[in-house]
C-alpha cells in the first residue's frame, strides 16, 4: 500500500473514528445522568451528554453531529414510550448543542477560555439560550404522546432546560481544561501540596453537603480559592464536584432538600447549581484576564526600558562638535594676522 493511499484512509477514517468515540462518550455520560433522574427516567437535574456534545463541537467541529445524533439515540431508544418520540428527542438533543455552537462561533468565542467574555457567552448563549431547543422539543414530544400531562408540561420543561444548561455549564469547560492540560515542570512542592488541600477539602466539604446538615454554602469558599488560585483548571473540576455532591444530597433528600416536594427542591437544588457553576466561571476567567494583562503591561514595560537604555547607550557615543575638546578648550586653527601671519609665541 502507498504512502499516499495510507495516508487518504487516514484522513476519511479519522472523521469516523471521531464519530464513534463521541457516540460512546455521549452514551455512557447519559447512563450516568440518569441514575439521578427525578421526572419520569429521562429528565435529571444534571444531563452531562449536552456538555460532552457542545464540547466535542467547538474542539472537533459540526462534522462529529452524528455522533451526538447516534448518542442520544442509543440513551433515549430503551426509555421513549415510542420510536416517534424517541426521534423527536433525539433531534432535540442533536439541535441543541448545534445551535449552542452556531452562537458561541458567531460572538469569537475562544475554545482557550481565559477571557470573560468567552465566560458570559458560554452561560447566556451555549447554555441557557441553547438549551431552550431540546427541553421544548424534548417536553413537548412527551407531552403529545401522552405520556406526561399538559398541566406537567412547565414542571417537567423547567427540570430539563435547567437540566441541559447544568451540563453545559458544569461538563464543558472540564473538558475544554483537559484539552489544554499538560504536564507541569518546575512546579514547587508547596504548589503541589496545595492542590492536594484544595481536592481534599473539596471532597471533605463534599460529603458535608450529603448529610442532614444544611451546609451547602462550603462549598463557595472552594471556588474562590480554586479560582484565585488556579483559575479555570481548579476552577471548573471544584464546581463540578460541589455540584454533584448537591444532586446526591437532593436525591437522598438530606440537608436543605430533607422534607420538601419536588419542585421546591429542584429549585433550591438549580438555584445553588447556577451559583456554583457562575461564581467558577466568572470568576475563573475573570482572574485569568486580569493575569494575562499584567503579563502584557509587563512585557511593555521591558520593552519600553530596553528602548530607554538603548537611547542612553547611544547618547553617550555621540560625536563631540567641532571646535571643542574633551576639556572645552578650542581646538580649531588658530587666529591669523592681519595680512594672513601667524602669530610666533613670545
Amino acid at each position: 500500500m502507498s504512502v499516499a493511499r495510507r495516508e487518504r484512509l487516514v484522513r476519511r477514517g479519522l472523521p469516523v473514528l471521531e464519530i464513534i468515540v463521541v457516540a460512546g462518550l455521549y452514551y455512557g455520560s447519559a447512563e450516568l445522568g440518569l441514575l439521578q433522574q427525578l421526572v419520569r427516567s429521562q429528565i435529571t437535574p444534571l444531563w452531562p451528554p449536552t456538555g460532552i456534545a457542545v464540547a466535542s463541537l467547538l474542539l472537533r467541529g459540526p462534522r462529529i453531529w452524528p455522533g451526538i445524533a447516534l448518542g442520544a439515540f442509543l440513551a433515549n431508544v430503551s426509555l421513549g414510550p415510542s420510536l416517534p418520540v424517541v426521534l423527536m428527542i433525539v433531534a432535540g438533543n442533536t439541535l441543541a448543542p448545534l445551535c449552542s455552537y452556531a452562537l458561541l462561533r458567531r460572538t469569537g468565542f475562544s475554545v482557550d477560555f481565559d477571557r470573560l467574555r468567552d465566560a458570559l457567552s458560554l452561560i447566556f448563549l451555549g447554555a441557557f439560550t441553547g438549551m431552550l431547543v431540546s427541553a421544548t422539543i424534548g417536553t413537548g414530544s412527551l407531552v403529545l404522546s401522552g405520556v406526561l400531562s399538559s398541566g406537567n408540561f412547565w414542571p417537567s420543561w423547567s427540570v430539563w432546560w435547567t437540566g441541559d444548561a447544568m451540563g453545559v455549564l458544569l461538563v464543558t469547560p472540564v473538558l475544554l481544561v483537559l484539552r489544554s492540560a499538560r504536564r507541569p515542570s518546575g512546579v514547587p512542592p508547596a504548589r503541589w501540596a496545595e492542590a492536594l488541600l484544595l481536592v481534599a477539602a473539596t471532597v471533605g466539604v463534599g460529603f458535608i453537603e450529603t448529610t442532614r446538615a444544611p451546609l451547602l454554602f462550603l462549598g463557595f469558599p472552594l471556588l474562590i480559592w480554586a479560582a484565585f488560585r488556579f483559575q479555570l483548571a481548579g476552577a471548573a473540576p471544584c464546581a463540578l464536584a460541589v455540584s454533584s455532591f448537591a444532586i446526591l444530597a437532593a436525591t437522598r433528600g438530606t440537608g436543605p432538600f430533607a422534607g420538601h416536594d419536588l419542585l421546591t427542591n429542584m429549585i433550591t437544588l438549580q438555584a445553588f447549581n447556577g451559583s456554583v457553576s457562575l461564581t467558577a466561571l466568572l470568576l475563573a476567567t475573570a482572574v485569568s484576564e486580569r493575569n494575562q494583562t499584567q503579563l502584557e503591561i509587563a512585557r511593555a514595560c521591558g520593552q519600553l526600558a530596553a528602548m530607554v537604555a538603548k537611547m542612553t547607550a547611544g547618547n553617550h557615543h555621540l560625536t563631540l562638535p567641532d571646535g571643542e575638546g574633551e576639556d572645552g578648550e578650542s581646538t580649531g586653527s588658530k587666529e591669523e594676522e592681519p595680512g594672513g601671519r601667524t602669530p610666533k609665541p613670545a
